[in-house]
């Protein structure tokens, strides 16, 4: 155990015990190495218990009024990112991962710490919540903890604990909606808000033309709708970067990968009996929201970059502008600069790629890559434009935007020809990449090839029109780019 100042009290000793993991995480994503991670970690953490004591002063002084804070885990994640900001203000920046550096130097992080209605939605509507049912919903969709395990840490009544759970998000979602009414905003987005509060209260509604337009480039409301949608498995995301900023999507990914260490891959968790089905239900939730994350607060900074893409020349802008609120992070150690361009996607063939000694590249069992599994032959009449779709002339690009030890982040962008109904990109990796989570597509992977199929408000584009979507995925030894796009069945070409 790393040292740290020596806890007062038992209390912060338990403090200690039941954050120190995630402090240290978060610092090691923020730092360069691992000396200067124990040392963020180390500051931060007295920081944060210094900033609880006045906390819980002031609440004794205004005669039993809570002060409004956030639960443990997230007010350490903040004082790590506030001790970070003050080494680069004191000259010790270079300790710091270098995008972090360009975040704190940017306006983006001003929103964390400016004046309270212009802060991050998730932030306002998580300090407003009771401090338990805070912690509650923190610990089950940011740490991914099991909820036997968030049932013990919070004393919580093991057979009401799902139903409290749903509650819980339902407060915060509530909280988020009257902080976004709160919200200082133009007459564009205040005509919005009643249809963004409808829509995403449903899993059932479609969301309209005009609304999905105008969350691609409002910032703000992509924000908002990330909170009130509760279903689609965003929450998570909209927690992570909403609290803590930068790096909140590569923490989360952390958190998630710590939780299934130690609960153990395939073992089922038989240390309480109680509440079984709970945890089933729980277990079958969480699987679901890791496999449909949409990352809602991407969605603007994506599509702004697709229109900063005439001609192909934007996707060197994004290779080249450096993070966002919501890209993932390089790890640390990493001498990966703030964004890797990609090389562009491999010639598509018609057979497997070579592997590294030659011979044609297999799926797990041994055999070779199996073909795209998409339809052929679909009808021209839905392609528009006197086109079939199976036809459609195409052309990919593919962007590496992050990379960090075990994980990466990559957009795909594809010019169509002719107009569309509906599409399916499809595309084989040689390094046995995994694809974890995608946005703007519903995703599936057999082996090394995946698919990625269009979602409700993005089915349709225009001819000449372009096509895209990200996801975050993990891989080992070697991160080659993918091959053998295919668009509805049909060959693209390497932009």
């Amino acid at each position: 155990m790393p040292d740290l100042p020596t806890p007062k009290d038992a209390a912060e000793a338990a403090l200690f015990s039941e954050c120190w993991d995630a402090v240290l995480s978060y610092a090691d994503l923020c730092t360069s190495g691992s000396t200067a991670a124990n040392q963020l970690a180390r500051e931060a953490f007295a920081l944060g218990i210094r900033e609880a004591r006045a906390a819980e002063d002031s609440t004794a002084r205004g005669a039993g009024r809570r002060s409004s804070r956030l639960p443990r885990i997230p007010l350490l994640l903040t004082a790590v990112r506030t001790t970070a900001a003050a080494w680069e203000a004191q000259g010790q920046g270079h300790k710091l991962d270098p995008d972090l550096r360009l975040w704190l130097n940017s306006g983006k992080a001003a929103r964390y710490v400016g004046p309270p209605l212009s802060r991050p939605i998730a932030l306002r509507g998580l300090r407003d919540m009771q401090e338990p049912d805070a912690a509650l919903l923190w610990l089950a969709e940011v740490e991914a903890l099991p909820l036997h395990a968030v049932i013990r840490r919070q004393g919580l009544d093991p057979l009401a604990a799902v139903e409290e759970l749903n509650e819980v998000r339902g407060l915060f979602r509530d909280r988020c909606h009257r902080n976004h009414l709160d919200t200082p905003m133009d007459a564009e987005c205040r005509s919005y808000v009643r249809l963004l509060d409808a829509v995403t209260r449903s899993p059932a509604a479609d969301t309209p033309a005009d609304l999905s337009r105008h969350l691609a480039t409002c910032v703000e409301c992509a924000e908002a709708a990330a909170c009130l949608r509760l279903h689609g498995g965003g929450l998570p995301a909209a927690l992570a970067q909403g609290v803590i900023g930068w790096g909140g999507l590569a923490y989360l990914e952390r958190r998630r990968r710590a939780a299934e260490v130690r609960l153990g891959p395939g073992r089922p968790d038989t240390s309480d009996p109680e509440g079984a089905a709970q945890r089933a239900a729980a277990s079958k939730a969480r699987v679901r929201r890791n496999a449909l994350l949409t990352a809602a607060v991407l969605v603007s900074g994506l599509a702004l970059a697709v229109s900063m893409m005439p001609g192909g020349s934007g996707g060197d802008t994004l290779a080249k502008s450096g993070p966002t609120d919501s890209s993932p992070v390089a790890g640390p150690g990493s001498a990966l600069p703030s964004a890797v361009p990609a090389t562009s996607a491999a010639p598509s063939s018609s057979g497997p790629a070579p592997s590294a000694d030659g011979t044609p590249s297999a799926d797990g069992a041994g055999t070779a890559s199996k073909p795209d599994p998409e339809p052929q032959g679909t009808s021209s009449s839905t392609a528009g434009a006197g086109g079939s779709e199976t036809e459609a002339a195409c052309e990919v690009r593919y962007d590496l935007v992050n990379q960090w030890p075990d994980g990466f982040q990559a957009t795909v962008t594809v010019t169509t020809a002719d107009a569309l109904d509906s599409w399916r990109v499809a595309w084989s990796f040689r390094d046995g990449q995994r694809v974890d989570q995608m946005w703007d597509a519903s995703l599936a992977q057999n082996g090394p090839r995946v698919t990625a199929t269009a979602a409700d408000y993005n089915r349709t584009v225009s001819a000449n029109g372009t096509l895209t979507f990200g996801f975050l995925a993990s891989w080992q030894k070697k991160n080659s780019a993918p091959y053998a796009f295919t668009l509805n069945g049909k060959t693209c070409t390497a932009s």
